[in-house]
């Protein structure tokens, strides 16, 4: 979806009429599709929504649809969850929805040809539910477009292939190579491991330009059977979040169709390298100048140095976005290959916020701290967020980290602390409305407390 798409969605009438020659273009192209999946994403990040006959579409573009109001708020495992009354407390309204321009494509994974489409719950009456994290993003990007800045961002994204067959004791194992026929190794960006894998990852690869979405470098990482693509940037930001939050539903579809699971689970080995989201931001003015390259104080722009102050004083508070679920705390420790404090550098992997090595035009920073599983549309939001306020507040970072951080401070160490300082933050509730802020975190502590109330087999073991 280019930049154009936003213009047309302005009202419903043009929103309609784009949808009507899309579909109608779709349909004459792929006269083989039968069916298409309504589909839409959820706070814990996984999609949900409805598969109806393509028949249909043009009557649900013109005549609009419900979905129950309460969907995004379900649990991780698809539970309903009741949070501040919403959800099943208020009856379970309905809500309406409607689809996004751009949106529809291709399904070739499957075993037939299907199309999928992106919808949106509809946000402009009081009845519309608030805590949908696309909105969320809308939200924050309406700040920008008030002072007339325009972010281009990228997503980078790591995930590993396991093989389908568990071990004896229910634990997931390495991946078989589709070459080798052994299970992979360590190697960081070894070209023989992407070799091994190359079947899959290039259908990935394939699948991803037939949904329009146009992907970067392709390696191979720490972990076993771990590998990271990038998608490129974009000045479209609520599309970018669309097409990664598309892309994770590629490749765990595409891993299967290879005999795989693939998975953006933050720590799915304790022992091996977890799985990363790093977001590049740019911040571009009306003229098109890179305002982090205004040279207004030694060492760097000023609302490049404000930039990065906003994202560390809001990073304790953001943490249970950037990190939203128990498992994703497993991967915030010591010596893991990820950042464990409010830190920043030139040119350093190891802190939380990095400036890299760019040319005036494309100054940019880095934030390294989000788990591969956290929602890309909440992720992004509270970056964009702490930036803007850092900017606003001229918030100064403190001085760069210049050697290897490896030393755990200043952030919560598990979800329920964090999710205190998300509810208690005055920036995330001024910028995302106390609303969408006490409700995340009722359904996070929802979620955790159910997954919680369970016994497993190591505490028989140690305590019976």
């Amino acid at each position: 979806m280019s930049s154009e798409w936003i213009d047309l969605i302005a009202t419903d009438a043009t929103n309609k009429a784009c949808m009507q020659s899309e579909i109608n273009q779709f349909i004459a192209e792929n006269p083989d599709v039968e069916e298409v999946d309504l589909l839409l994403l959820d706070i814990a990040g996984n999609f949900f929504g409805k598969r109806y006959p393509i028949k249909e579409l043009m009557k649900i573009a013109d005549e609009g649809l419900k979905f129950p109001a309460g969907m995004p708020l379900m649990s991780v495992i698809g539970q309903a969850i009741d949070a501040l009354g919403y959800g099943l407390a208020d009856g379970d309204p309905d809500a309406e929805i409607e689809l996004i321009p751009g949106s529809l494509h291709r399904v070739s994974w499957e075993s037939e040809p299907r199309a999928q489409v992106m919808v949106r719950y509809v946000s402009d009456n009081d009845d519309s539910p608030f805590w949908e994290p696309r909105n969320c993003l809308i939200e924050a990007l309406e700040y920008f477009k008030a002072d007339g800045i325009s972010p281009v961002v990228a997503y980078e994204l790591e995930f590993y292939l396991f093989d389908r067959q568990r071990t004896e004791e229910g634990l997931v194992q390495p991946p078989i190579g589709q070459l080798s026929g052994k299970r992979d190794n360590f190697a960081v960006l070894n070209m023989d491991r992407v070799s091994d894998f190359g079947e899959c990852l290039s259908d990935i690869k394939r699948t991803c330009l037939e949904q329009g979405i146009t992907i970067g470098p392709v390696s191979s990482e720490v972990g076993l059977g771990q590998f990271e693509i990038n998608l490129l940037h974009s000045d479209d930001v609520l599309n970018a979040a669309d097409q990664c939050a598309m892309f994770k539903r590629i490749v765990r579809g595409v891993a299967i169709k290879h005999g795989f699971q693939a998975s953006f689970m933050a720590k799915p080995y304790l022992d091996h390298a977890g799985n990363g989201l790093h977001l590049h931001t740019s911040l571009y003015d009306a003229e098109g100048n890179n305002i982090f390259n205004d040279p207004a104080s030694e060492g760097g722009s000023s609302k490049l140095l404000h930039a990065i102050g906003g994202l560390l004083d809001l990073m304790p508070a953001s943490l249970s976005i950037l990190a939203p679920n128990i498992n994703a705390f497993r991967r915030l420790k010591p010596e893991n290959n990820v950042p464990v404090s409010p830190s920043w550098g030139y040119e350093n992997r190891s802190v939380a916020v990095r400036v890299p090595n760019s040319d005036a035009k494309n100054q940019r920073i880095e934030y390294r701290l989000a788990g591969a599983d956290a929602n890309p549309y909440l992720a992004l939001a509270v970056m964009l967020i702490g930036m803007h306020c850092g900017i606003q507040k001229k918030v100064d970072p403190g001085e760069p980290t210049v050697n290897l951080s490896t030393k755990a401070f200043g952030l919560p160490t598990d979800l329920l602390q964090a999710l205190r300082l998300t509810e208690a933050s005055e920036v995330l509730k001024s910028y995302l409305g106390e609303d969408f802020i006490s409700v995340y975190c009722a359904q996070k502590r929802s979620e955790t407390a159910t997954f919680e109330a369970a016994i497993s087999a190591r505490e028989y073991a140690w305590y019976l």
